[in-house]
């Protein structure tokens, strides 16, 4: 009887698979277009996706029929690829990857989407960039991943896709594509002697990505995140419309999109504020063993933001350490020291040390005033006298530094392994309690990764935008951006780290710390709307208007899709 059973399934799943043969070859011998062969071969992908896994055909019905000059594919690799992220926390294979030849293409997509009745298991659509996502948010288990990172080349006409940045140097000002790396934009903009001024601390980002999250670094309490360094977007919407934004036109869509997770729109194009971009950079980094000294004084220089560029610094970030190991790495970034430097020989207060670390761009016409203008900074600090390390190097050199420690973790099989990230927006209020709880407390005495801590003005990121932030108008970034390695060691496992970021958010809770999450990741539509909080509503209506049929990121998890399940699988 099994036997019988089974040929019966077997018989009436390979008639659904003719049925769905016959209904791709309708349509395409329907259509007289000059994409005929090409069509042919994707329904027949199509057809054997189906027969592999069952794929109901209304999504593969619609995607035969988008006409796309990109390449949309299931290629195992291509699959693979988009099935994972940074984190390697989370794998969700899509349904098919597109790798876009031009905004249409993405627009056309999503139209697609959206036309597929939900009854034939519909489909999303996620954008991704370089993949740099920590919990999967790029990633949909029911619909097309697009590549916005990777170009299909020379395509017909002749010319290339993505297409290059576009300086503007009278305007001050680059047009870039989506998914263009920051790293590209500065190469560009530097053969203008301009560069963007507010980055993130690794360049091997996506502009969309970054855009769509906040994009922070060293220069946010002077510049505001790149967010508030944007003039227009093109943007492609959960209706599959293609629009053009800014502060005039369409600003609804314009805010919406800047710091909006990618909820109501993919951004195709970005217009970057610029500014001359200098030559060479003075790096110093200094040491506190007291957290209030050293909070009081990252406060002072970011408060000197309005002041002339002799007055102040550049960048103003710092890290916390932890451990003996962390505090000798720190320094070999400068130098190779001969006597390592010891936790305890400092007076840390509770074991923990805290680094200040700020630059001076300049240029090489002005490397005599340096110095004065540093030296004038720092008298009015209170580290520890004989903790001052400085090095000078390039501009870019400076920029790229988090790329050149990637290269070198990579040699040695420590950048692919998980990632159990935590970032925090703190109030200044309760950054001292924080400290307490956390630094010298949940952490213990060991890390297994940087922790970045410096503050921000918020006042420089613009309320309208989708971004969140605590009240206080100084807020600290708290980065803990450990990774999970399989050695036996227990304090540097997955699960560890994880139970360890659990355990923060509830300290966090329980004491009323009102942090906020940056880069955020919730499973529960009560818990993003806590996160947002005031601006929930607005997210909500933003969302109805833009993206009605949740198409769009369903990998953030913030909107049920209205039918389906998109449910990533832990590692």
């Amino acid at each position: 009887m099994q036997r019988c059973h089974c040929d019966h399934h077997r018989r009436r799943h390979r008639r659904s698979i003719a049925s769905a043969a016959a209904v791709y070859f309708k349509l395409l011998f329907n259509n007289n277009s000059a994409m005929m062969v090409s069509k042919l071969l994707l329904a027949f992908a199509f057809c054997r996706l189906m027969a592999t896994v069952g794929l109901n055909m209304g999504p593969a019905v619609e995607l035969s029929r988008l006409g796309i000059d990109g390449l949309l594919t299931m290629d195992p690799s291509a699959v693979e690829t988009a099935s994972i992220d940074f984190g390697l926390m989370t794998r969700n294979p899509p349904l098919a990857v597109l790798h876009p030849a031009s905004a249409d293409d993405i627009a056309r997509l999503v139209r697609a989407a959206v036309a597929t009745p939900e009854e034939y298991g519909g489909f999303k659509v996620s954008a991704r960039g370089h993949g740099h996502s920590i919990n999967g948010q790029a990633q949909t288990g029911n619909g097309v991943v697009i590549e916005m990172s990777s170009g299909v080349g020379s395509i017909d006409g002749g010319r290339d896709f993505p297409p290059p940045p576009i300086v503007s140097e009278k305007e001050m000002f680059v047009d870039v594509w989506g998914g263009e790396l920051w790293i590209d934009v500065l190469k560009s903009t530097l053969r203008y002697g301009l560069a963007p001024r507010s980055w993130t601390d690794y360049l091997y980002l996506s502009v969309g990505g970054t855009l769509s999250n906040g994009g922070i670094s060293g220069q946010a309490f002077n510049h505001g995140p790149q967010i508030s360094n944007v003039l227009e977007l093109d943007v492609v919407t959960g209706n599959g419309e293609l629009t053009t934004c800014s502060n005039e036109e369409n600003p609804d869509l314009f805010h919406g999109v800047l710091g909006g997770l990618g909820q109501f729109g993919i951004i195709t194009r970005a217009r970057i504020v610029l500014e001359r971009a200098p030559q060479r950079v003075r790096w110093i980094r200094v040491l506190y063993s007291n957290f209030t000294a050293f909070t009081r004084d990252q406060e002072r220089l970011i408060s000197l933001h309005a002041k002339p560029k002799n007055e102040k610094f550049d960048y103003v970030e710092g890290f916390v350490i932890v451990d003996e190991g962390l505090i000798n790495n720190w320094r070999s970034s400068f130098f190779s020291p001969a006597n390592p430097v010891k936790i305890s020989s400092l007076k840390a207060d509770g074991g923990v040390l805290y680094c200040l670390e700020i630059t001076k761009n300049y240029h090489e016409s002005q490397s005599l005033t340096v110095d004065q203008e540093v030296e004038a900074l720092l008298k009015e600090l209170d580290y520890i006298p004989e903790s001052v390390f400085t090095t000078d190097l390039g501009y870019v050199d400076f920029l790229d530094r988090v790329h050149t420690a990637e290269l070198k973790l990579q040699s040695k099989g420590l950048w692919d392994v998980p990632h159990p990230w935590l970032n925090l927006f703190v109030p200044k209020s309760r950054i001292a309690d924080f400290d307490r709880g956390v630094f010298k407390g949940i952490l213990g005495n060991n890390t297994s990764g940087p922790i970045l801590i410096y503050p921000m003005n918020k006042h420089k990121w613009d309320p309208r935008s989708s971004a969140v932030t605590p009240e206080d108008d100084v807020f600290y970034l708290v980065a803990l951006l450990r990774s999970a390695i399989d050695n036996g060691e227990e304090t540097q496992s997955l699960e560890y780290l994880s139970n360890q970021n659990h355990q923060i958010i509830a300290f966090c809770s329980n004491e009323g710390i009102e942090v906020k999450q940056y880069l955020p990741h919730y499973t529960m539509e009560e818990e993003w709307a806590e996160h947002f909080g005031d601006k929930w509503p607005e997210f909500q209506r933003r969302k109805m208007k833009f993206d009605p049929h949740h198409i769009l990121a369903t990998g953030q998890r913030i909107f049920s899709p209205s039918k389906s399940v998109d449910m990533a699988v832990s590692r």
